[in-house]
Parts: C-alpha cells; structure tokens; sequence
C-alpha cells in the first residue's frame, strides 16, 4: 500500500508548488493592477479572484497530503 501512497504524495506536492507558483503570479499581477486602476474602484479584481483560488487550492492540497502522510504513518506501525 506505501507503493501507492508515496507517489500520491509526491503528487500532491507538485500540485501544492503550482497552486503556489500561481497564486504568487495572481498576485503580482493583482498588485500592478491595483498601482495602475483608479482609488474609487470597488471590487475583486479577476487576478485578486484567481489569487483567493490558488491560495484555497494550495491549502486542500496541502491538507490532503497531511491525511496520506498519516495514513503512511499509521500503516507503518
């Protein structure tokens, strides 16, 4: 059964960088939006909503891999 978990860990772990990786680049891009918009706008922006989206992505992704590391863990003993 670990044959199975390890890759899906691994998995899991690529797809936490690129929700990272992501996020990091919405919000850049948000933040020269937010330097070149007008202060009266209101609103979320597309990049501060695909900024909101990879950081809640980033975060399940981590929390699954938690779960399939304690299951190896639990399997181990």
């Amino acid at each position: 059964m670990s044959y199975i978990l390890i890759p899906i860990i691994v998995v899991l772990m690529i797809m936490v960088v690129v929700s990272l990786v992501r996020g990091i680049v919405a919000f850049l891009q948000s933040t020269k939006m937010d330097l070149e918009s007008d202060p009266g706008a209101t609103g979320a922006t597309p990049a501060q909503l695909m900024q909101n989206k990879m950081m809640f992505n980033r975060i399940k992704y981590q929390a699954a891999a938690v779960v399939v590391v304690a299951l190896l863990m639990a399997m181990s003993k």
